[in-house]
Order: C-alpha cells, then structure tokens, then sequence
C-alpha cells in the first residue's frame, strides 16, 4: 500500500517539513528521526510511503530548519486508519495552527459540555473513496456534523440529502463518500444538524473548493485539516468559586471534604452554572497547626491534602465504640461556624491511623492501589519519605534532617521497602494518597455528569520546605523569597517567603517540570487559573534579610549602570541612596511616644539630626527575630516602625551585579524620596518611570514567550490567567495571543486612569468576577470607603442620591447583572455574592465572608459556609432567581 501525504505551507529559506509518526518509517516518535518531505512548488510538501502491514499509526508534522525543530503543530497527533478495500491512499492535510477560538477544544468543552460518545467508524465500502474529515468542537451533544455540496454524491444542495458525519474522534467528525458519485472539483459546506438530521445551521463562508486529479481504482482521498465556521453566538457561561475547605455538608467533619463537591455541582447544575471554581489543593502539611491553612504553600506540586479526605468512604472502624465516638466528634465540629483546624486535623489523623492498621495490607495488595502506584510513583516514594523524615525530626525544614538533608533516591527506595523498618510510617502516605485520588475522581466525574467543569488553581510557588525543593534543588533560587510588589492587596507589597525558580536551569528540558505539574492536574481539572501569571514575565523577588516586599526588585531584570542613572540628571550617592535616611525630625511619624527608647536601643546617633541603624537592626530579619513572640500594642509599633526606615532608600544594589542598581519600588512614599530637591525628584521619576513602565517591555515579553507556549500546550485544559497588581504592557499581548484568559475584577480596572472597569467593555477571552478569595466580598467592600462607594452607586448603577450605608440585596443583584451582562466567556462569583442577592440567605456580617487578608502573612484560612450544601440545594427561590438570570444573559 502506498500513502502520499500533501501538505501546503509557505516556509523560509533554509526551513524544510519533516513527519514524524508512532510508526518505524517515520521515526517511532523521535523528533530526530523524523523524514523529511519532498517540496513540489508553489508551497506544497509531499511524502510517499511503501506501507506492507495494515495497521493503524499516528503521524505529525513538523518544521525543521538546520536539523532542528523550529514549530510544532497545535494539538494531538493524526491517525492514519488504513482499510483493506484501498491500495493507494492520498492525504491532504492542513497545517493545524493553534485555531481562533482554541479555548474550544479545550476540555470544558471537549469533555463536559459538548461531550459526544467516541465510537469505532462505520466501514464504507466503495472503489474509490473521499473522506473528509472537520473539526468542530462546538457541537451540541444531541447534534451532528454534516456535510452537503454540488454533486449527487453529496446531496446536490437539496437539505433533505445532507450527509450526516461522525465522531469517532472527537471534536474530529468524517464521513466516507462514494467518489464516483461526486464530480471535480470538489464543492461543499459543512452544517449542524439535529436529532432528525434537519439543518440547525450551515457554517458561514464561501463554499468550500478542492481540486484533484480523478482517483483510480481502489483509492482513497482524505480531505482533512478543516475548521468548521460556525456562525453561533460565542459562548458565555457561569460559575461559582469557593475554596473546598469552606464547604459544609453533615457528612464532612469540620472541613469541606473533596466528596462534598459532589452536593456544590448539584447546586451549580440545578441553576444553570457550568464552572466550580476552587483553591490549591495540593499538601500543606509543614507544623501541623492552623498555619497549614494556607493553600498556596505546598510541601508537594503532586500530593493531594489528606484533609480534605472523608474518613468514611474510605472505610467504616470495626469497632463500633470508635465510629460513634468519631461520629459525636463529627457533631461537634460541624456546629462551629468557622473550621477549628487543629482540632480537624487531629481527629482525621487518628482515624487514619485506626483505618490503615485496619484496612492497609489488603489495600496496598488490591490491582487497584498497584495500578494507581505504578502510574504516580516518581513522585510518590520522594513524597513518603518526605513525610516520615518530617514526622521524624519535627520539622519539614529538611537542612535540618542531618544525613538526609541531601536528597538521596536509593535511601528513599530502601524506606519504601516492605522489610523496612519505616515501611509502614512510608506506607501509609501512600494509602492516603490512593483514596485522595480516587475520592476526588469520583467527585469530578459526577461533576461532569451534571455538565459541570472543574476549574483548579496553580499557585506560582512552592515551599522552600517541600518535596521538589528537597529532591531537585538546582530548579530554584533558595537565595531569595518570591512575592508581590504594593499594590491594592498591600502597600507594604507581600513577601510569600517562595524561592524563585532557576528557569535556565529549567529550561534545559523543556520545562519538563512544569510540564508534570500541569499533567497531573489534568487528572482532575479541566481548567486552571495561573496564579501570579506575572511571575512567567518576571517575578517580585526579596532578600532573604528582609519581611516586607518594598526592598524586592524584579528578576530577570535590566538594573541600571551609576551612568545611566546619572544621564537621567541624578548624581548616584552610595551613601545618600543605598543606606536607609534616617533624620530625627520624622521619627516620631514611626514611632510616637516611644520615639526616644528608640533612638536610645535601636539606631546610632551620627550628630546633627542625623541617625544610623545599630549593627544589630540592621536588617528586617534581625528585627523580627528580637521581637518573635512580644505581642504587645508598643512592640508591634516599634518593630513596624524598624522595618519602615530599613526601607528608607532609594535604589537597592542588584545581588549578582554589584554595579547596577534597582530603584525601590514605591520610593515616592519615603521620606528619603521626600528630602530630594525639586530637580532631583523630577530625575528620580524619570528613571523610575522609564525602568518599570517602559525599559523592560520588550525583555519581560520574551521571558513569557519562551516559557508560556510550552506550557500552556502541555494539557488540554482551559487557561486562565490572574493578572492583577503591577501589570507590565505586554502581558495583555502575550495573553491575547495564547489565548489565556484574563481576570477582570470590576475594583481594580486594567486602565489606572479609571476607578471602575466598564463590565461592557471586557474583552470575550476572560474570566469577570466581583471579587476574589483575597479580597473583600460585595457586601464587605461597599462599607470600606464611602466616598468610593457612592461614586460607584451614582455613575455605575446610575442610581440618584445618597447610597444606602449597607450592601442591600437589590444593589448586590445589580452588580451581579453587570458581570453577567459582559461579554467575558467566564462569569465566576465567589459563593458569597451570589448569596448576597437573598437577604434571608447571606450572613448577618459582611467581615464573616472574608476568606484572606494578604496584608497578613499570619492568616487563618478558616472560612467556611454558614449553611449547608444540602440547605443551598433547597433554596428555591435564589436558585430560581440565579437560573432565569442566566438564562436572560444567555449564560
């Protein structure tokens, strides 16, 4: 059998398209070994190939230029199916760009809402034979693709002759039509029919053309690479986010459980919304106290948190007094209003333990557990070590764990060996982490059942104290801490004590790392949201020495020369802008009544008004190490205080080249920015301005680019990206032309010039939302500031008069309609607005609702719903009213 492939593309000097394949001929997969194609003209690539075996094989195609891959092609390799009727087959593809509308063929759509059932094509039988085969993801489940052209073979334009197409690899739909029904050249359209093969609609376009040569006998042409051209409004949808731990059912114990997902896609279903937005997921578990409440930092990218596992689906106690001792405790954990953490963690743990003695062995022996082991082992046996040497020293600090603080993967394996004395401390991990997988799974596939999608999050960091920062050092930075410059989050910025990343180190295979991090989230999401998406253009990187983030400086970065910063007119003083300017006139705005034990304790006098910091407190750390565990009102203002003249300079010398510098961010603020002379600071925001808004534009672009493609193509989720703060102007390009969608928060507009985004003005690839898990909710955010919020209630809900001091449930409806009323693909609400539309339902207090304050580094994650999911799911008449809403917004 001889197959020729066709393939036309318009390439540069030197470029040339290779395939490559599952099968021998073409490489068996490896890019090196890829064939290249024979070039015909005028754009067009050929190769033939002698096949002996009937057998089916994937194939791709790629550009090479000088032996090297230059571009791939969107999505999943082709499969070539071979029929024993034909003996020549020849393949017209198209190159398959990333398409238009490629959010479309990512998994909410693909395997949710428009799923349709794969099955094996229906064998037809002609001497020659045209396939054609088009895309089109957008295909309700209950419709089908059809096809209808010119000739008899193909309806002869008459409705009631359409082809109906099918699916048997979805969202690919192709029939095979008898060629010597159809006269060259080929004219055609594809339409949508339904379930009585009547058109829904034809694809919008001129008729498709295409030309060949007559086919002889016992040949097949596969006419494929088409996108369907679907004239349908662009699809809109709705959802609801709210971390697992703060739902509520009678069944949890204490906490939200991943199991109760299950009740929240019930209530999504019932009022028509098609996203379940959550938290970080992933292992906390450091001190095993309230501090693990917080989700962004993860001792593992892999690992699931084992507080979040119903203890009762894993499997009941045979001891009868336990499980109602278990059950009385359960009582009484529910009946708080927020989680008792500890008390939660505590209790699970015990159960766990009983479970395990009681249920492991013939667990960790059962196909199932040996299945799920060998699938996830590279980062499984690196995970239970880790838990048993923490448990062990006390500490997930691993530089104190003696000879184990240096990863070593043949100690780790001896751990898991069953003769092992740590064997069942390792095992248990493992036990847990089976029933986390398979607990989750359960709750994402009823999930999809009710047409729901689950949408995850990837936090941008990890612990310095995890598992991969253990196992594989050289993919970070540990000589810094990642964070955020000020911004409405934070005026002090937010030090989230992260290591950066070495991306030349990750680089080096592709981001290989990263890539396994997305893989496994997509056994349970189908979308994500890229926390801190800033930190792929450049991240808030800060000294070890220091607590607040106004001392950071963004890496990569292009720090100045002294004469670049002296051709913007300023004369570089090491000692005038590098060390903190302290004068005794301003001390008191630090420290009041308290200013003298200062000068006397903690700064060193140099005469005329003019103060050093004492040796001792000469860095934030140092500060907050003589201050750890004073409480007291006069302490905090001291230490505050101390760590706002450490930030008292104007430019901060770059760690690895000692003779370029970076301006401090907010430097404006200061009192040493203050003390500069009028021509000074029109130099200082000069520079300042050209290096944070116009330098690094280009530079930070291509940091994302070289990262973010790879990446966002490693899966088949929907991306999202959260692109708030300090946004540099390429992010929006980047964004646009990877078609991550974007966040757009209503109170914090893109544009600066505005105090209120436009909700009709968002662009379509993006997620709206009234507020995050790191801000205030509706109700809470209208009683911050009255002057801003009766701007907002005269020019955005264009309401007359004074605004009414409390949040009513009339105006949270009001602003719940801008947001559905936009053109965002994505209206995701926090739980907490959605309920403020019911004045019956939502909480007496607007503070309850608050689930973080990034300000405080200290937060007790501890929010959790006030009524329960199966309360929620009975709430008729919000549920109505949320229903017809999006109904009405076409949502």
């Amino acid at each position: 059998m001889v197959v020729t492939f066709n393939l036309n593309y318009q390439t540069a000097w030197g470029q040339e398209l290779h395939m490559s394949g599952s099968c021998n001929l073409l490489g068996a997969l490896n890019e090196e070994k890829s064939i290249p194609m024979v070039y015909t003209g005028n754009g067009g690539w050929s190769l033939s190939l002698e096949i002996g075996e009937l057998a089916n094989f994937a194939y791709g195609y790629l550009l090479k230029r000088n032996g090297k891959v230059i571009r791939r092609e969107f999505g999943k390799f082709r499969t070539f199916i071979p029929t024993d009727r034909c003996t020549s087959y020849r393949i017209f593809d198209h190159w398959r760009d990333v398409p238009s509308e490629k959010t479309f063929f990512s998994l909410p759509f693909t395997e949710v809402f428009y799923k349709h059932k794969r099955h094996a094509k229906k064998s037809n039988h002609y001497s020659k034979t045209i396939t054609l085969k088009v895309y089109a993801p957008m295909v309700m489940p209950s419709h089908k693709v059809g096809v209808i052209g010119k000739s008899k073979g193909l309806g002869s334009w008459h409705v009631e002759n359409v082809i109906p197409m099918e699916c048997p690899n979805f969202p690919e739909w192709e029939v095979s039509l008898d060629a010597s029904k159809i006269s060259l050249p080929l004219e055609y359209k594809f339409v949508i029919l339904d379930e009585l093969n009547q058109v829904v609609v034809w694809e919008h376009g001129e008729n498709r053309r295409f030309y060949l040569q007559p086919l002889i006998k016992e040949e097949c042409i596969v006419i494929a690479g088409h996108v369907f051209n679907n004239p349908l409004p662009r699809w809109r949808g709705a959802g609801v986010a709210i971390p697992v731990f703060s739902l509520r059912t009678d069944q949890a114990m204490g906490i939200g459980e991943f199991l109760d997902l299950k009740k929240l896609a019930d209530w999504a279903s019932q009022t028509g919304q098609r996203f379940i937005q959550i938290l970080p997921i992933n292992d906390t578990t450091m001190t095993k106290t309230w501090v693990d409440t917080y989700p962004y930092k993860s001792i593992s990218i892999f690992a699931l948190n084992p507080i979040y596992l119903n203890i009762e689906s894993i499997g009941k106690l045979n001891s009868e007094t336990d499980m109602s001792e278990f059950a009385r405790i359960k009582r009484e954990l529910n009946s708080l209003e927020n989680i008792d953490f500890e008390s939660v963690f505590r209790v699970k743990w015990d159960y766990f333990r009983k479970i395990y003695d009681q249920e492991g062995i013939m667990t960790l022996e059962s196909k199932e557990f040996k299945n799920f082991f060998a699938k996830n082992r590279e980062w499984l046996e690196p995970y239970a070590a880790f838990c048993y040497l923490r448990d062990k020293f006390g500490t997930s600090d691993f530089s104190q764990w003696g000879k184990y603080a240096r990863y070593d993967a043949s100690l780790v394996a001896s751990f898991g060996e069953k003769r092992s004395a740590a064997y069942k401390d390792i095992a248990i991990s493992y036990f847990l982490q089976f029933h986390l997988d398979k607990q989750l799974t359960e709750a994402v596939n009823y999930a999809h059942e009710c047409g729901v999608a689950l949408k995850g999050d990837i936090p941008i960091g990890v612990s310095r104290h995890s598992v991969e920062a253990w196992v594989e050092p050289l993919l970070f930075n540990m000589n810094g801490q990642a964070g955020a410059p000020p911004d409405d989050f934070s005026a002090l910025g937010q030090n989230w004590g992260f290591p950066t990343y070495n991306w030349e180190e990750m680089e080096k295979d592709g981001y290989g790392w990263w890539k396994k991090r997305f893989m496994k989230m997509a056994d349970y999401f189908d979308a994500y949201r890229i926390d801190h998406i800033l930190g792929f253009f450049r991240i808030w990187e800060i000294p070890l020495h220091s607590v607040q983030g106004l001392l950071g400086y963004f890496n990569p970065a292009m720090p100045y020369t002294r004469d670049e910063i002296q051709y913007f007119g300023l004369y570089f003083n090491d000692d005038r802008f590098l060390k903190p300017f302290i004068r005794r006139h301003f001390l008191e705005s630090f420290f009041g009544e308290q200013t003298q034990l200062v000068i006397d304790n903690f700064l060193v006098d140099k005469g005329f008004g003019i103060f050093d910091l004492n040796p001792s407190f000469a860095t934030q750390r140092q500060v907050e190490a003589f201050f750890a565990g004073k409480t007291d009102e006069q302490s905090i203002r001291i230490r505050d205080g101390l760590y706002g003249l450490i930030n008292e300079v104007l430019f901060i010398r770059d760690p690895n080249q000692s003779y370029n510098f970076h301006p401090r961010i907010s430097a404006q603020f200061s009192h040493s920015y203050k003390h500069l002379n009028e021509g000074e600071k029109r130099a200082y925001d000069r520079l300042y301005n050209h290096f944070f808004y116009e330098r690094h534009t280009d530079f930070w672009k291509w940091e994302a680019m070289k990262k973010l493609p790879a990446l966002s193509n490693a899966t088949d989720m929907l991306v999202c990206g959260e692109d708030l703060g300090m946004i540099p102007d390429s992010v929006p390009d980047v964004m646009h032309w990877l078609q991550i969608l974007s966040l757009e928060i209503q109170r914090m507009p893109k544009d600066p010039k505005v105090l209120f985004g436009n909700t009709h003005h968002y662009p379509y690839n993006s997620v709206c939302t009234t507020s995050t898990h790191d801000m205030s909710s509706i109700r809470g955010w209208w009683e911050e500031d009255r002057a801003k919020t009766q701007i907002f209630y005269n020019h955005v809900l264009n309401e007359s008069g004074d605004a009414p001091f409390f949040c009513e449930p009339w105006i949270c409806e009001k602003i719940v309609d801008l947001h559905l009323s936009s053109p965002s693909m994505l209206c995701i609400l926090p739980l907490q607005d959605w309920l403020s539309m019911d004045s019956d339902l939502r909480r007496k207090l607007p503070d309850d609702e608050r689930i973080n304050i990034p300000a405080n580094p200290n937060h007790y994650w501890r929010y959790r719903m006030h009524l329960s999911l199966d309360q929620l799911n009975e709430s008729k008449m919000l549920n109505q009213k949320i229903r017809e809403k999006l109904n009405y917004y076409d949502r």
